[in-house]
């Protein structure tokens, strides 16, 4: 890797990790809004649309790792996935997709769990997503190596994550916005400073988008595609679990 992406894993440990995410969870989905000028809903849906139909048929089950407060399982789930189960490290961000699933009448299932070590056997999902929680696993290739573990052959990994920005125009206005003003307005909307200074950080040490494709690669994955969105600050990477034949 380069020097930009020299980090093997989060720029912070997983307890300091799981501690941040605790205490942003009353404000955590205003802010996720709010930094991406309300395009996340519509890659939530993206990404579903993408989980729901696999080289072998429908999906019939899909993990969302990393799951934060659930939107991208509830997403998934509305597109017709029947099962649908969303796992993340923080106690208080399961407990807020608990409440939200139970105001939906939703049947999406939400575990604390390590998405290092997940508690599912090999290929028993038809797809493995993840969003905006990559850069917060202690090692990136380790992570990507779970997920596909857990995909059954024709099935697919998904990830949806900021990416280093290098943009010849834009690159110095966004890093402004992004490095100088988000801690501030984090601050402002939910009095946490240090969780919204960290975001910037760990995009800066994460790897790029051709070398997350080789990480998915060297995971054993297939067909890996990488799409550019938000004007190239967010890559959406796709990975197929190989069929034996």
């Amino acid at each position: 890797m380069s020097s930009s992406s020299s980090q093997s894993g989060a720029i912070s440990s997983q307890a300091d990790v799981q501690q941040m995410f605790d205490t942003i969870v009353p404000r955590y989905d205003l802010m996720n809004h709010v930094m991406t000028f309300g395009m996340d809903f519509f890659w939530r849906r993206r990404m579903a649309k993408i989980a729901r139909m696999t080289e072998t048929g429908p999906s019939d089950f899909v993990v969302d790792v990393a799951c934060g407060t659930g939107d991208v399982a509830f997403a998934i789930e509305a597109v017709g996935v029947p099962l649908v189960t969303g796992l993340d490290y923080s106690s208080g961000m399961i407990a807020e997709a608990q409440k939200k699933a139970k105001k939906r009448r939703s049947e999406v299932n939400f575990l604390e769990g390590d998405a290092m070590a997940m508690p599912f056997r090999d290929g028993i999902a038809s797809a493995a997503t993840i969003s905006f929680g990559m850069r917060n696993l202690p090692d990136y290739a380790a992570g990507v190596r779970e997920m596909t573990r857990i995909v059954r052959p024709g099935g697919r990994v998904i990830c949806l994550e900021a990416t280093p920005y290098d943009h010849p125009v834009l690159k110095h206005p966004f890093n402004f916005y992004f490095h100088r003003v988000l801690p501030l307005i984090g601050k402002l909307l939910t009095g946490e400073y240090e969780a919204y200074k960290y975001l910037p950080e760990s995009v800066r040490h994460f790897p790029k988008p051709d070398e997350l494709a080789e990480i998915f690669r060297e995971a054993g994955l297939v067909d890996v595609q990488v799409t550019m969105l938000g004007f190239g600050s967010v890559a959406l990477h796709i990975g197929t679990v190989p069929i034996e034949s």
